[in-house]
């Protein structure tokens, strides 16, 4: 499985459309997140550009999973192949209550 650093690019002005799709939008990235196919996602303090890494055997893989986020109509995004990606859930073990 390969990593997958997608920037994305949100559009200057935010239509009543986009708004209206934010919510579907969370759902997929959650849905995303907890199926392991997204590793992270993070919005830019100024609200215009996402950063997201996602796990996939493909660029086109990748692609598609970008591609499935209800906003992508919105966006510009450039997907680059990662080498690595450290962080802090591969350090930490998961802790679980049962």
């Amino acid at each position: 499985m390969n990593q997958y650093m997608v920037d994305i690019t949100l559009p200057e002005y935010i239509s009543e459309e986009f708004m209206s799709l934010i919510p579907f939008q969370r759902s997929q990235v959650n849905r995303l997140m907890g199926r392991g196919i997204l590793n992270s996602y993070s919005l830019s303090m100024d609200r215009g550009r996402i950063w997201a890494v996602v796990n996939a055997d493909t660029q086109k893989e990748a692609e598609r999973t970008i591609g499935s986020f209800p906003l992508v109509k919105f966006m510009r995004y450039e997907i680059h192949e990662l080498a690595f990606n450290n962080n802090i859930a591969q350090i930490m073990p998961r802790f679980s209550l049962n």
